[in-house]
């Protein structure tokens, strides 16, 4: 049962002719923000399979238990699939399954992640010799793990230190961990969830020369425990669903001469080693493409947490009444502007969330080989931009709950923390922005200057209303060109002979650079998603959502567009006001708009916060039998005491 046909009975309204468009208006919206007519067959499967029972939250479990629930659970998953090579093949498929299995259990979306894109994935991506027989990964009889960044070696992994040398004596190679700095952290190889093997990232020597790092293949662990030379140590619990993290080192491990996984980027024969993929560093960033398919699942991931945390708190925003304006009288907390508004901020948000993974999706899977380099970027310009707002977003309906949202019970809390994750795996956002910075500053050309030109010459002294989405967007890419210009003025006037003093001068203007452009590819998704929109209502409300998002995001931003003369001082006086007229005509709407969401009833319904009953937690606690402790007599020990 939605949110609004509660509201319905609860009202008392059974209008049918009102009812029949605000369910068509909610089916278009969810159309749109899931795929279309491939709906059903990218996220039914997944959608379906997060309503089970076994989903359910267990109170109690140790962290060790919920690691073992996580991984039963990846073998339900891969019981629902009919081809676990097919899924590992598909990035929009892989993505999905972030998308929803990240809102009932992060822990399972980390090691699906790893399992079938990064291990299987690699294993498939990489075509020396003969066909590798893949049924016992495919099986799940063995999990696949990946390991590459070392302790000493994260963002700059293309430095490891492990080393994997060929012994020409046996054909095969030696895997070494030279240096405790060269453990390989916070792979999940210990002994839960069973066997594992594992793509080990290790530089390739063949007599004494260093031909950089490929991939091996390696059997980590067996039922009884690690292999010869293998040595595991498990990390410390860290923030977010427990999964089985381990230092992993190794010491004369024997390998076999299929475990180098070969490609384009480098094979092995009685001549040599060859490779058509220029040097080093890009021969390793080749061999773990499939972490640029990683960042597609973490973007995913966390657009599905985004919109679970709302669907729940908008509906604890409507089931929550508090004390009215008059003796007797009280209202939901929905009313409130102080409330509804930062919501609908968030959905607002979230709509565009969904439509750039969707945008950025589509281009991953069909752009030309000459495009790969800026593909590449964008997928991690948007995995930065998507994880650090979807933070934002869950923290703000985490508060919005109030106390309850603070118990896992209540899913909130762990969203927040699981999305800290996804900020980090793949590449650290700072990082990887850094590096899209570096080279767009001169090698990509923003749009805004040809934008403020038409818009000029379209309309005298180009200010155009605020209300006028094409207008909006156009401020937008105005500001991208405001922050590339001055890092490049940043990088020509910085110090001269010193890259690294001339880069810091740069640095910070670039990365706005790369937060407008995202936010930019954000606002072009979206408008796309409107002009795909059919259903009138729907459409309507979708360029409300649109027009909200887009003047928040320039919101911070008025001063840089008066100086450019884009704004004028009227404008900058009426953005608050306009921003404070489309929360007036969408706070009606926010049940429908996450509604929309599609997160499975039975889902919700495990959720306290968002079923209007009081807290499962509460009713086992008054179900149970009063205990009274017996009184202590001297001299004997208090239970749970030691005795001396």
């Amino acid at each position: 049962m939605t949110l609004l046909t509660m509201q319905s009975r609860t009202s008392g309204l059974d209008d049918a002719v009102e009812a029949v468009p605000r369910w068509s208006t909610t089916s278009e919206l969810t159309h749109q923000l899931f795929d279309g007519h491939e709906r059903g067959h990218l996220h039914g499967t997944w959608r379906a399979l997060i309503g089970d029972e076994v989903f359910r939250y267990r109170p109690g479990l140790t962290s060790d238990q919920r690691i073992a629930e996580s991984y039963a659970r990846l073998k339900l998953v891969n019981a629902c699939l009919d081809s676990p090579v097919s899924l590992a093949r598909d990035p929009r498929m892989l993505a999905s399954l972030h998308e929803w299995t990240g809102v009932v259990d992060g822990a399972l979306g980390t090691l699906a992640g790893i399992h079938y894109n990064l291990f299987l994935g690699s294993l498939l991506d990489h075509d020396g010799g003969e066909p590798r027989d893949l049924e016992e990964f495919t099986s799940m009889r063995r999990t696949g793990t990946f390991l590459c960044t070392e302790i000493d070696h994260g963002n700059d992994a293309a430095a490891l230190q492990t080393t994997c040398e060929l012994d020409r004596s046996t054909g095969g190679f030696v895997l070494n961990t030279p240096t405790p700095g060269a453990q390989k952290f916070m792979p999940n190889t210990s002994l839960i969830g069973g066997p594992k093997s594992g793509t080990v990232a290790a530089r390739l020597l063949v007599d004494g020369v260093d031909h950089g790092v490929c991939l091996f293949l390696v059997a980590l662990t067996d039922e009884d425990g690690p292999r010869p030379g293998v040595f595991v140590r498990p990390l410390p619990e860290r923030v977010g669903a427990p999964v089985d993290h381990c230092l992993t080192a190794f010491h004369q491990v024997r390998l076999p001469r299929e475990a180098l996984l070969e490609g384009e980027h480098g094979r092995l024969s009685e001549a040599g080693f060859t490779s058509s993929v220029g040097n080093p560093r890009k021969r390793f960033l080749h061999a773990i493409q499939r972490v640029t398919w990683g960042k597609l699942c973490m973007s995913g991931a966390a657009v599905g947490l985004s919109r679970a945390a709302l669907a729940i708190a908008v509906r604890r925003a409507h089931l929550r009444t508090i004390s009215g304006p008059r003796a007797g009288v009280r209202v939901p907390l929905a009313a409130h502007r102080s409330h509804h508004g930062r919501l609908l901020k968030g959905v607002a948000a979230t709509y565009a969330m969904t439509f750039l993974h969707r945008a950025v999706l589509a281009r991953s899977v069909a752009h030309a080989p000459d495009e790969r380099e800026e593909v590449e970027r964008l997928i991690a310009i948007a995995k930065g931009w998507i994880t650090w707002r979807s933070r934002e977003v869950t923290v703000e309906c985490r508060e919005r709950c109030g106390a309850g949202g603070l118990f896992s019970l209540n899913v909130l809390a762990d969203l927040t923390q699981n999305l800290e994750g996804t900020i980090t795996a793949e590449g650290d956002n700072l990082v990887v922005w850094a590096k899209a910075a570096a080279e767009m500053i001169f090698g990509y050309q923003a749009p805004g200057a040809a934008a403020a030109a038409g818009a000029a010459g379209a309309a005298g002294e180009g200010h155009r209303p605020l209300s006028e989405l094409s207008h909006l967007r156009d401020l937008l890419a105005e500001v991208e060109r405001l922050w590339q210009a001055r890092a490049r003025t940043a990088l020509r006037t910085g110090p001269s002979g010193n890259p690294l003093a001339r880069w810091n001068v740069a640095s910070s203007a670039g990365i706005e650079m790369v937060r407008a452009h995202a936010r930019l590819q954000a606002a072009d998704a979206f408008l796309a998603a409107i002009a795909g929109t059919a259903w009138p209502q729907a459409r309507a409300l979708l360029e409300d959502l649109c027009r909200l998002f887009l003047l928040d995001e320039l919101s911070g931003h008025t001063g840089d567009l008066l100086a450019e003369n884009r704004m004028t001082p009227a404008q900058v006086r009426e953005l608050p006001l306009a921003v404070d007229a489309l929360m007036e005509r969408l706070a009606p709407e926010l049940a429908l708009l996450v509604d929309a969401f599609d997160l499975p009833e039975a889902f919700l319904a495990r959720v306290p916060l968002a079923g209007g009953a009081p807290s499962l937690m509460l009713d086992e606690f008054l179900a149970a039998p009063v205990r009274t402790p017996a009184p202590h007599r001297p001299g004997v020990p208090a239970p749970g005491r030691p005795q001396p």
